[in-house]
């Protein structure tokens, strides 16, 4: 007997039988659902409509309260020539520099803000011994829950003044750039307070959401930078913040939503007027915010000029969602998906060369 006909042969994987599910008849097993599950999906799928419809709403509700106030003549309604909104010639004249006045000061604040409170979250996650890194993150939480009214007071009381000598150094020195022209504040109410007043309003959204994206950097990332000879600035850079820039940028753009929507601390600090400005050290010529002018006037408005004032507000909104439409195309570019994306580029370009090196050595030996 040969050695081939004493080995008996053993059934192929392909034409063994594929596992029955416990139920009857062959086919893939199903988990059952449970009451619980039902419920959980339920109370989700729920919350996750609620949103949309909520978010729908709110934009319906500004729109219906807008349109008469945005369709009417403003040169010849008497509802509209006088008051708060006398003096424009239509709706798009009134909010125009209440846009500009918006992201004006919003920019500034987060120019002031978001470098201290990055650095902040940097020093907390990776220079502070343990003890004052806990005490120090929970104080700069804390400033989260300080109401918008304390920080317009304090602004009052200690920023206007503390400033005011910055406000005439800037003002005699370079005063030949527009930014700081004009005839300085001697009372403090300028631009340049309520945005550092707004800087420090932002900083705990930016640098608590900060401090956990680098607090989730891989470990051994940082360890192999180091093990490379890198110093602990050069490690923070090469592994710390590409790891935690889409988180970086989605932490910044909140802050910029959280400084758009400030009204108390904006309409107690600045002395404003509804006009398109870049001067930060003036009194009188500061550009107004909507929601600061909304929370002014709203309260003197008659009906028509209430209305105004919602238009106001559904260019806010529209603003808000402009902002957050920007992150997410920021952060799909520069996070993870990103990185899958160039792997993937990678994988692909790596395959193809093995392809043609492959073809190449068989064309080779043929």
């Amino acid at each position: 007997m040969s050695n081939t006909e004493a080995v008996p042969s053993l059934p192929s994987a392909a034409a063994s039988p594929a596992p029955r599910s416990p139920s009857k008849g062959a086919g893939p097993a199903r988990v059952k659902s449970r009451p619980a599950d039902r419920i959980f999906f339920g109370l989700s799928f729920g919350s996750a409509v609620s949103i949309m419809v909520i978010l729908a709403g709110v934009a319906l509700f500004l729109i219906v309260q807008a349109v008469p106030a945005i369709a009417a003549n403003w040169a010849t309604n008497p509802d509209l020539n006088t008051g708060p909104t006398g003096g424009y010639a239509n709706f798009w004249a009134y909010v125009g520099p209440l846009i500009w006045g918006t992201l004006w000061v919003s920019a500034i604040a987060l120019l002031i803000g978001a470098p201290v409170a990055i650095g902040i979250a940097l020093f907390i996650s990776h220079y502070a011994p343990r003890r004052i890194a806990g005490v120090l993150g929970y104080l700069v939480d804390l400033l989260a829950a300080v109401p918008s009214i304390v920080f317009g007071l304090w602004g009052i009381i200690v920023i206007r003044p503390l400033l005011l000598p910055l406000t005439q150094w800037l003002n005699q020195n370079l005063g030949w750039i527009p930014l700081f022209g004009g005839q300085a504040s001697t009372t403090g109410s300028t631009i340049l307070a309520g945005a550092v007043v707004l800087a420090v309003m932002i900083l705990p959204i930016i640098s608590s959401i900060s401090r956990e994206i680098f607090l989730q950097t891989p470990r051994l990332h940082e360890e192999a930078a180091l093990a490379l000879g890198a110093t602990k600035w050069e490690m923070i850079t090469l592994a710390v913040f590409p790891y935690a820039r889409s988180g970086v940028v989605s932490a910044t753009l909140l802050g910029l939503g959280r400084a758009l929507g400030e009204t108390m601390a904006i309409a107690l600090i600045i002395s404003p007027s509804i006009e398109v400005s870049t001067r930060i050290l003036t009194e009188g010529q500061n550009s107004q915010t909507i929601a600061a002018n909304i929370a002014l006037n709203f309260p003197i408005a008659n009906a028509l000029q209430r209305e105004a004032l919602i238009g106001t507000g559904l260019m806010l909104f529209v603003i808000s969602l402009a902002v957050n439409m920007i992150a997410r195309y920021i952060v799909s570019r520069t996070g993870a998906s990103a990185g899958s994306r160039k792997s993937s580029r990678k994988r692909r370009a790596v395959r193809a060369s093995v392809s043609a090196a492959s073809s190449s050595s068989a064309g080779g030996h043929a």
